[in-house]
C-alpha cells in the first residue's frame, strides 16, 4: 500500500511540474512573440524624430519667395515626417544666402534636424569659389523642390521703360540683393553683356524688400523677384502687362510670359551668351529645400520620402493654390543631378561670371 501511495504522490508531482513548465513555456513564447511585435513596429527613424524641433533656414529677409516657400515647407513637413516633429523658421540673410548655406555647411547638426531655403543659384556660386575645398556644394543634399522657379526684372506700372530696348538706351536704378544671388547677379549680366545701363543698388535682404524700395521711389526696376510672387501680389502686373517687365531668369520662355526674352536671349556676343545661359539654367532649382551634408542614409531617404508624400499630396496641393501658391514638385536626387551639372560649368564660362562679383 505503501508503494501505491507513493506512486500516486510521484505521478501528481509530475503532473504539476508538466504543467508548471508548460505555463512557463506559454508566458515565454509570448513574451519572445511581444518582444518580436515591438521589434518589428519599431522605426528608428520615427523614434529620431519624435518630439524633436527641426529648423529651416532661410537665406533671405522675410516676405521674399525664398521666405514663402520655406515657411510652406515649415508648416506643413512635420504631418508627413515619421514621429511628426514640430519645424519652425529662422530668418538668417546675408551674401545672398550664401550666409545660410555656409551655417547648413559648416556649423549647423548633421543629424537631419537642419534644412534651408538658400538661393537658386548656390551651385554656380559655390563653382566660382576660388576656395572650392572648404565648400563642396554637392555635399548639401536636396529634399526636394516645390516650384521651379522663373525670376523676372520688374518695373512698376507707370515706369519710363517698356522693354529691355529701353534698358539699353536710357540709365535705370535697380534694386538688388547681395553676393551672387539673381538679385544682383542677374542686372550685373545683363549690364555687362546685354548692353543694359543698369545703375545697381545693391544689400536689399530679398526681394520684398526691393519691391518695397520700388514703391517708395527708391529704385525702378526690381532686378529678380519670382514670378510666383508678383502674381500672388500683383497678378495684373502679368495677365494685364500692367508693368514693365524686361526679362525672365530661364532657359527658355515660361507660358505667363511669352513675349518677355529670356536672360539668354539679351546677350550680345557668345561668351555673354553662355554667362547668360548658365545663370538662366538655375531656374530649375527654383524653390527647393535642402539639407546638411553627412545625414544618416536612413534619414536622409525617410525626409526624402516624406517631401515626395507631401507635394504629390491632393490636400496639399489644394490648399496651396488657395492661398496662391503654386506647387511644382521634383525629387531630390534631381536637384542634386542639377547641382552637379552645373559644377561642370567651363571655367571660362565661370571666370566672366565671376569678374561681375568684383565689380
Amino acid at each position: 500500500m505503501s508503494a501505491h501511495a507513493s506512486t500516486g504522490k510521484s505521478n501528481s508531482s509530475d503532473r504539476g511540474t508538466h504543467r508548471k513548465n508548460g505555463l512557463y513555456a506559454a508566458v515565454g513564447m509570448l513574451a519572445a512573440l511581444t518582444g518580436l511585435a515591438s521589434g518589428a513596429s519599431a522605426d528608428p527613424v520615427e523614434d529620431f524624430y519624435k518630439g524633436k524641433t527641426l529648423r529651416v533656414i532661410v537665406g533671405y529677409a522675410v516676405g521674399g519667395g525664398y521666405d514663402i516657400y520655406g515657411r510652406v515647407f515649415a508648416e506643413n513637413f512635420g504631418k508627413y515626417l515619421p514621429g511628426n516633429p514640430t519645424v519652425i523658421v529662422q530668418n538668417m540673410p546675408g551674401g545672398g544666402s550664401f550666409v545660410a548655406a555656409k551655417y547648413l555647411y559648416g556649423a549647423a547638426p548633421r543629424d537631419g534636424t537642419y534644412f534651408g531655403s538658400v538661393s537658386q543659384t548656390l551651385a554656380l556660386d559655390a563653382a566660382m569659389n576660388e576656395d572650392a575645398a572648404t565648400f563642396d556644394v554637392t555635399k548639401l543634399n536636396y529634399l526636394g523642390r516645390l516650384l521651379d522657379n522663373v525670376d523676372v526684372g520688374a518695373g512698376r506700372p507707370g515706369a519710363k521703360f517698356k522693354t529691355f530696348d529701353d534698358a539699353r538706351k536710357q540709365e535705370i536704378v535697380v534694386g538688388a540683393t547681395g553676393g551672387a544671388s539673381p538679385g544682383y547677379l542677374v542686372p550685373a549680366a545683363l549690364a555687362k553683356f546685354g548692353g543694359a545701363k543698369f545703375k545697381i543698388v545693391s544689400g536689399y535682404g530679398g526681394s520684398a524688400d526691393a519691391y518695397l524700395a520700388a514703391e517708395r521711389g527708391e529704385v525702378e526696376l526690381i532686378g529678380s523677384v519670382g514670378l510666383t510672387f508678383i502674381m500672388q501680389r500683383n497678378p495684373d502686373w502679368v495677365t494685364k502687362r500692367a508693368a514693365p517687365i524686361l526679362y525672365q531668369t530661364a532657359i527658355k520662355r515660361h507660358p505667363l510670359l511669352p513675349y518677355v526674352p529670356t536672360i539668354g536671349e539679351l546677350g550680345t556676343s557668345a561668351e555673354g551668351t553662355a554667362v547668360l545661359r548658365a545663370i538662366g539654367a538655375s531656374s530649375e532649382i527654383g524653390r527647393s529645400i535642402i539639407t546638411t551634408p553627412g545625414v544618416p542614409p536612413e534619414r536622409l531617404a525617410a525626409l526624402r520620402t516624406a517631401f515626395q508624400k507631401m507635394v504629390n499630396d491632393p490636400v496639399f496641393v489644394d490648399a496651396m493654390k488657395g492661398r496662391e501658391i503654386p506647387i511644382f514638385g521634383a525629387t531630390g536626387e534631381e536637384m542634386d543631378d542639377v547641382t552637379r551639372e552645373v559644377m561642370k560649368t567651363p571655367k571660362a564660362t565661370l571666370e566672366l561670371t565671376k569678374a561681375l562679383l568684383k565689380q
